[in-house]
């Protein structure tokens, strides 16, 4: 069981994103805690099914919902769901999310701007709001965690979308945690550098391809995706009750090396 507020409680955890990679991860470490957690899905109901096995290997609950988060009905019906068999989340890991096109702005088409953007950061503005009507308006220990990313500062061509909604994401968190800080909900971001995800297909894959990357970054490796669900179980957590607004990077210091070289 896991800790919150200082007493032995079985919390919700609300997880979107949660059939892969980092979210996937983030599952099944809160149930290992004995959360119960239900694992948000875009289309992958075989994938979600298996993480929410995992939770329950783990030792916690699980269900599965189908969410689009770039859709407010969509997003409102699986926090309905959630809160019918378990009453409101507590905790929110905001993990759903598309990865850069690699197209430049001047090839972009509005259709793929908007995509993005829907996804990667109206996404996050939905699914937060939802959870935060679910709570309604008294104190109560909460949190909200954002899966961000490094490049929401460190650009590179080609991610205008991606970078551009993750930068949006960075003032949606923080503007969250100044207005939500009075009913003791946290909002924070977390900021991955190259994680060897799904997302990531071809470096998880390729080891030459990967070890080019890893190159770059000065603790030699890529990072797993356990070790972001590991700061998510901490933020979430009342050793981090007394952290809000704030952006945490794990990525091996892969974004200090931006300047180098030029």
């Amino acid at each position: 069981m896991s800790m919150c507020g200082g007493m032995m409680d079985r919390r919700t955890i609300f997880v979107t994103g949660g059939e892969s990679g980092i979210g996937a991860a983030c599952a099944a470490a809160f149930g290992a805690l004995g959360d119960r957690v239900a694992i948000g899905y875009h289309a992958d109901s075989k994938a979600a099914d298996a993480s929410a096995d995992a939770v329950r290997r783990a030792g916690g609950e699980a269900m599965t919902v189908q969410a689009d988060v770039a859709d407010e009905a969509s997003v409102d019906a699986a926090f309905g769901a959630v809160e019918r068999a378990w009453g409101p989340a507590s905790v929110l890991v905001n993990s759903a999310g598309l990865n850069m096109s690699g197209v430049t702005v001047r090839d972009m088409t509005l259709d793929q701007w908007r995509r993005l953007i829907d996804t990667d950061l109206t996404g996050a503005f939905l699914t937060s709001r939802r959870f935060l009507i679910g709570r309604g308006t008294e104190p109560g220990d909460a949190a909200i965690l954002h899966i961000s990313s490094i490049h929401a500062y460190a650009v590179r061509a080609g991610g205008a979308d991606y970078c551009a909604a993750k930068g949006g994401l960075s003032n949606l968190v923080e503007t969250l945690a100044i207005e939500e800080a009075p009913r003791r909900i946290r909002v924070n971001a977390i900021e991955p550098g190259m994680i060897l995800t799904p997302m990531n297909a071809r470096a998880s894959a390729d080891a030459t391809y990967r070890a080019t990357l890893e190159r770059n970054i000065p603790l030699g490796r890529a990072g797993e995706a356990s070790e972001v669900a590991d700061l998510a179980v901490f933020l979430a957590s009342d050793k981090a009750r007394y952290i809000t607004g704030a952006r945490i990077v794990i990525d091996g210091g892969l974004s200090l090396m931006q300047a180098l070289g030029a």
